[in-house]
C-alpha cells in the first residue's frame, strides 16, 4: 500500500469516527424522535371492537442540554396528536446521567409538562430505579400534585367507552434499594399486585425493568417495560452494547414473545450514564391492543 492510499484510508476513517461520533454523541440523543407502533392480540384479549391505544413514555431522564423542558413538551406534544387512550409512563424520570449535564430540570416543571398529556382513560405512572436513587419523595410529588396516578403494586380497572374493560397494574421497581456488590433490594410485589385484581378482565402490567417478564403468568395479557434504552447504542454486526438485564439480549427491545405471552420493551427517551444514542433513537411507543386487521411487531 502507498504512502498516499494509507493517508487516504487514515483521513477517511477519521472524518468517519468524527461523524459518527458527533451524530451519536450530539444529535441522535437530543433532536430525533421516532413513533415506533405495534399491534398485538395477545390471548385473553376479547376478539372485536376497535383497538385500545396505549401511548408509552418511558426513561426521560430530564436534565440540560440532553432532555430539557423543552424537549418533555415536545414529547407531550407528539403523544397527544397520537390520540392514545391512554398514556403510561414507565419510570426513570430524573437524570441517570452525572458527569455530562450541566443542570437538573426541577420535577415541578417536568411534571407539569406532563400533566398536559392528554388521554381519557388517564395517564398512569411507575417510578424507576434512577427515581428511587435520587429523591423519589420529590418524583412522586411531581407526578400526583400535578394529576398524574403513580402506582406501585396497584391495579386498577379502566373502562373504554367503546372497548372492552381491562387492569391496568403498575409494579414497584425491582432494583429500588442497591445493597452493593451488583446486588439490590426491589419494592416490587408480583402476586401482590395481581392479588389486586378481582375478575376476568384482562390485564396489561407497566414494569420499569423487563426481567420480570421470565416469571410472568398467564393471567398478564401484555407487560410493557423500559429500563434497557435498547442498550442505547446498536451497532451494525455487533448489536447492542450493553444492555442492564440479567436475560441479555433476551429482553433488550422490542416486542418479545415467550409461551403465548407479550412483553414490549421500550428503548426510551433519554440517557443513562453518557449522552450517547446510536440506532436506537429516542421514541414514543405507540401499542395497539386487539381490533382487526394484521399484528405490527
Amino acid at each position: 500500500m502507498s504512502r498516499r492510499t494509507f493517508l487516504k484510508i487514515m483521513g477517511t476513517t477519521g472524518v468517519a469516527t468524527v461523524g459518527f461520533s458527533s451524530y451519536a454523541f450530539a444529535y441522535e440523543p437530543r433532536f430525533r424522535l421516532v413513533v415506533t407502533p405495534y399491534r398485538v392480540r395477545p390471548p385473553g384479549w376479547p376478539a372485536g371492537g376497535r383497538a385500545l391505544r396505549i401511548s408509552v413514555i418511558a426513561d426521560i431522564h430530564a436534565c440540560d442540554p440532553w432532555m430539557p423542558l423543552s424537549r418533555v413538551e415536545e414529547i407531550v406534544a407528539v403523544s397527544n396528536d397520537l390520540k392514545p387512550d391512554v398514556v403510561v409512563l414507565l419510570g426513570d424520570f430524573v437524570a441517570g446521567l452525572r458527569h455530562f449535564r450541566t443542570d437538573l430540570v426541577p420535577p415541578a416543571q417536568w411534571g407539569r409538562a406532563l400533566s398536559r398529556l392528554q388521554a381519557p382513560l388517564g395517564t398512569h405512572a411507575i417510578l424507576g430505579n434512577h427515581d428511587w436513587w435520587s429523591d423519589v419523595a420529590a418524583v412522586r410529588g411531581a407526578l400526583s400534585s400535578h394529576g398524574i396516578a403513580v402506582m406501585e403494586n396497584d391495579a386498577v380497572l379502566l373502562r373504554p367507552d367503546d372497548g372492552p374493560p381491562f387492569w391496568l397494574a403498575g409494579l414497584g421497581d425491582q432494583l429500588a434499594h442497591p445493597l452493593g456488590h451488583g446486588r439490590f433490594r426491589g419494592v416490587d410485589d408480583l402476586a401482590g399486585t395481581l392479588a389486586r385484581v378481582d375478575d376476568d378482565a384482562p390485564v396489561i402490567l407497566a414494569a420499569h425493568e423487563p426481567d420480570i417478564f421470565a416469571r410472568m403468568p398467564e393471567r398478564v395479557s401484555l407487560t410493557l417495560a423500559g429500563h434497557t434504552h435498547g442498550g442505547q447504542v446498536a451497532l451494525p454486526f455487533v448489536g447492542r452494547m450493553i444492555v442492564p438485564s440479567a436475560y441479555g439480549d433476551r429482553y433488550a427491545y422490542g416486542h418479545v414473545v415467550e409461551n403465548g405471552r407479550h412483553l414490549i420493551v421500550s428503548g426510551g427517551l433519554g440517557c443513562s450514564m453518557i449522552p450517547v444514542r446510536f440506532g436506537v433513537p429516542p421514541e414514543i411507543v405507540m401499542v395497539e391492543v386487539g381490533g382487526g386487521g394484521a399484528p405490527i411487531v
